[in-house]
């Protein structure tokens, strides 16, 4: 049996608030033909998503001091925000991967939004089917949470000390595999991701890199899910801060897609909180780290990174100024 906080009351909450948001994402923002976000328009819906996050949590907790008290309502909002900013953390890494994708088959931006329309409907469905088939297997296997630390751990170390890979995406053995086995055109067909020519079913370059969006999503969903489950087992908590995060990636895409380079350093932060995530789940019997010294942890690891990282543009910045 699956322990959770959620009833069915704050179950058909969370379905009505994320069915309504996802009409808006796709009906007005995703329409056909419209043009690419402005970094405005990026920044706006950032800053929405983010906050009805922040609501609905504020609502969790107003539900939960009501009906199960202060200590449980003061837990389980913190496990949802801990989870949350590790999940917008990670989906930062998720977003560079994407707009290398995007910039190696050269799709154009009113095509892009298309490819993270359905991107980010897959994600979704994908995610909603781990988390529970993960809880499922937690509530069995509890030993698997030690397997979690330990590959958490190691993504983490692999992470810090990886070199940045400049083997190009179209040389890579998947996108060879991919190519070898399905017939695609050897150029963009507007929106379209398949066409017919002389009969026979082509896809476009367009569906490559949905293939690609997807499968880089499942990759990363394989480190932020367990990471979530360092913080909370409860399906509730993690499928609702996994999806409040992943409904602001099409956002978040377009508000970094002009100052990627900028973040260089990001990676660095993302191991770490990974490397303090694994470790926390390997010393569980021995000590439980509190939700509240967790969320402060991953914080402060970004913020550090952050303004390490603005530092060091700054510096570049200037010595580019200072070069004849």
């Amino acid at each position: 049996m699956i322990n959770t906080v959620g009833t069915p009351w704050l179950w058909g909450s969370f379905a009505v608030i994320i069915v309504v948001m996802l009409a808006i994402d796709l009906f007005l923002q995703g329409r056909k033909g419209a043009q690419t976000m402005t970094f405005k328009q990026a920044a706006s819906w950032s800053l929405v998503w983010v906050s009805l996050a922040l609501l609905f949590n504020f609502g969790f907790w107003y539900y939960l001091n009501q009906t199960a008290g202060r200590a449980v309502a003061d837990t389980q909002a913190l496990a949802f925000l801990t989870g949350y900013l590790i999940e917008k953390s990670l989906a930062v890494d998720n977003v560079f991967v994407w707009l290398m994708l995007f910039s190696y088959f050269a799709v154009p931006s009113h095509l892009q939004r298309r490819v993270l329309i359905y991107g980010v409907l897959g994600a979704i469905i994908l995610r909603t089917i781990m988390i529970f088939a993960g809880s499922w297997l937690i509530t069995q296997f509890a030993w698997l949470l030690y397997l979690f630390g330990a590959f958490l751990l190691f993504t983490g170390i692999k992470m810090a000390i990886a070199k940045e890979d400049n083997a190009a995406i179209g040389d890579k053995p998947l996108v060879k595999w991919l190519r070898s086995h399905l017939r695609i055109t050897d150029n963009l067909e507007g929106e379209r991701f398949f066409v017919r020519r002389n009969g026979i079913l082509f896809a476009t370059p367009l569906m490559l890199v949905l293939i690609l969006v997807e499968l880089s999503d499942v990759i990363f969903a394989v480190d932020s899910i367990p990471a979530i489950f360092a913080v909370t087992t409860d399906p509730f908590i993690v499928l609702t801060s996994n999806l409040f995060a992943i409904m602001g990636l099409r956002a978040m895409y377009f508000l970094l897609a002009n100052v990627a380079e900028r973040f260089s350093l990001l990676k660095y932060g993302l191991a770490a909180i990974l490397m303090f995530i694994g470790i926390k789940m390997l010393i569980v019997d021995f000590y439980h780290i509190p939700i509240a010294i967790s969320l402060s942890v991953v914080a402060g690891i970004l913020l550090v990174t952050l303004l390490i990282n603005a530092w060091v543009n700054q510096r570049n910045d200037i010595k580019s100024r200072q070069k004849p």
